[in-house]
C-alpha cells in the first residue's frame, strides 16, 4: 500500500472587506491571506476497497461526509471516474472552527496528496475548480504562496506580498464560531450600510504597500476585518475576551482572523512574540500560538 504525508498549514486574514452580495447569495469579499506555520499532519494510505475513511486524534472533528477532507476525496474521485479508496489520518493542531482555515487547508492537502497517491497528474487549474466547490478558502491552500489576495467569495486567488516572514501571536478562545451565522448576522445588522457607520473602511492598497515595504507600524494600522462587528454582536463572550486581551496587553492592534474566533497580534520579532506568549498563556480562556509566515 502506498502512503503520502503532507503538512496542512493554517492561515490568517490580514484584511477582509465585504463588498456586497453575489447573484448566488454568497458574499462578495476581498481578503488578504497569509499562510503560517501552525499545521495539521495529513497521512494518506491507499485501500484495497472503495471506502473513504477519516481517522483523527481529535474526537470533536467530524469523520463523516460533512468533513471537508472527505468531500475533497469524494469529489476528486468522482471527477476522475475512479473507485479508489483511501484512509485519511488527520493529526490536528489547528483548532476547529477558529477562523484559521484548518478544514479548508485539510481539503486542499487531500486534493494535492491524492493527486500524488493516485498518480492522477492533474494540473493545478483542475484542482482549483474542485476546491471552489468545497469551500471559498480551499483554493488559497493549493497555491504555494505565503501571501495572496482572494476576491469574489475569496476563491479567486492572486499571489502577492513579499518574500518575507512576519511573526504573530495568535489567541484562539475556547469557543466555536459559525462562519455561516456570522455572515447571516452581518445581513441582519443591515450589511454594509450599518458597518460603514461604525467601522472605517481601510483600503487594501495600504495594507499591501505596508507588506511590501515591511513597515510594521503602518501594517498594524492597515489590518482590517469587516466581520468583527457581527461576530462580536453574535458572540458577546468573544467580544469580552477581545476586550480582556486588550486590557492585559495594553495594545489596540488586535484583529480577528476570518469569521473568528481566533485573534492575533503582529509582533516585530520572535523574541517579542515569546514574551507576549508567556504573559498570555497564564489565562485559560484561550489557546496561545506563536506563528510566522511560511
Amino acid at each position: 500500500m502506498r502512503i503520502v504525508s503532507l503538512k496542512s498549514y493554517a492561515k490568517l486574514n490580514l484584511y477582509l472587506r465585504v463588498l456586497g452580495k453575489l447573484p448566488d447569495n454568497y458574499h462578495n469579499i476581498i481578503t488578504v491571506f497569509e499562510r503560517v506555520n501552525l499545521f495539521d499532519e495529513i497521512i494518506l494510505q491507499s485501500r484495497d476497497d472503495s471506502r473513504i475513511r477519516i481517522i483523527s486524534d481529535n474526537s470533536r472533528m467530524p469523520k463523516d461526509k460533512s468533513n471537508l477532507a472527505y468531500q475533497a476525496a469524494h469529489l476528486l474521485r468522482k471527477r476522475v471516474n475512479s473507485n479508489s479508496g483511501v484512509d485519511i489520518k488527520i493529526i490536528k493542531r489547528i483548532p476547529l472552527a477558529s477562523g484559521l482555515g484548518g478544514g479548508s487547508s485539510n481539503a486542499a492537502a487531500i486534493l494535492i496528496g491524492l493527486n500524488r497517491l493516485w498518480r492522477l497528474r492533474l494540473p493545478i487549474v483542475k484542482l482549483v475548480k474542485i476546491a471552489q466547490i468545497i469551500g471559498a478558502d480551499v483554493p488559497f491552500f493549493l497555491y504555494d504562496s505565503p501571501f495572496a489576495i482572494g476576491r469574489h467569495r475569496g476563491d479567486k486567488i492572486k499571489r502577492t506580498g513579499p518574500n518575507y516572514k512576519f511573526w504573530h501571536v495568535v489567541l484562539t478562545p475556547r469557543l466555536s464560531v459559525s462562519s455561516k451565522l456570522v455572515y447571516r448576522q452581518l445581513d441582519r445588522l443591515g450589511g454594509l450600510k450599518s458597518l460603514r457607520l461604525t467601522n472605517p473602511l481601510v483600503d487594501v492598497k495600504m495594507l499591501l504597500l505596508s507588506l511590501r515595504k515591511r513597515r510594521l507600524g503602518p501594517l498594524k494600522k492597515a489590518l482590517f476585518n469587516h466581520l468583527e462587528i457581527p461576530a462580536f454582536n453574535l458572540y458577546p463572550r468573544l467580544k469580552a475576551l477581545r476586550d480582556k486581551l486588550k486590557d492585559v496587553t495594553l495594545r489596540d492592534d488586535l484583529i480577528m482572523s476570518g469569521s473568528g474566533a481566533s485573534m492575533f497580534f503582529l509582533v516585530a520579532s520572535r523574541k517579542e512574540g515569546e514574551g507576549l506568549c508567556r504573559r498570555l498563556r497564564q489565562f485559560r480562556e484561550w489557546r496561545t500560538f506563536l506563528v510566522r509566515t511560511i
